[in-house]
């Protein structure tokens, strides 16, 4: 009786040279792209200028409209003590705390909270919807400003 081995089957004998020649094709080719990119991807970068700091400056009229107000109306002329406060916007809670936009003597509005001094020495003593209610620390409400009438 004859005693006879294992076959190997004939794929596996030649496996490994077949897997080497890939893994070096495989590393040809990605040196191939790595430099083909590298010699493609050379051109002088052009510098991007940086944009210029420029200062914003809010527009005065804007956020009076934001406010609810509006372009004071100038119809009617008033004392020379109420021209002195222009109103250009309110804003308040139901407990009637907030602020409003007050011009002064013809300067860009300024943001004033109830209880704060207004040039003049008059304080902001209370808001309601569409007015300002300005006196002095002490006594009687002396001044309303109100807001003007939408067209």
């Amino acid at each position: 009786m004859t005693m006879s081995r294992p076959l190997r089957p004939a794929f596996q004998a030649s496996a490994a040279p077949r897997w080497l020649a890939a893994g070096l094709w495989l590393l040809a080719g990605l040196s191939a792209s790595y430099w083909g990119l590298r010699g493609w991807g050379d051109a002088e970068l052009a510098p991007v200028p940086a944009p210029a700091a420029e200062r914003v400056l809010a527009d005065p009229q804007a956020v009076a409209r934001g406010l609810g107000g509006g372009v004071p109306a100038a119809a009617e002329p008033a004392p020379a003590e109420a021209s002195r406060y222009v109103l250009l916007g309110v804003l308040r809670d139901a407990g009637g705390r907030g602020a409003a936009l007050i011009a002064t003597d013809g300067l860009p509005p300024k943001p004033y909270r109830v209880g704060a001094a207004l040039p003049g020495g008059l304080l902001l003593r209370e808001l309601t919807p569409r007015e300002a209610l300005l006196g002095p620390a002490e006594g009687q409400v002396t001044q309303r400003l109100s807001l003007p009438l939408k067209r």
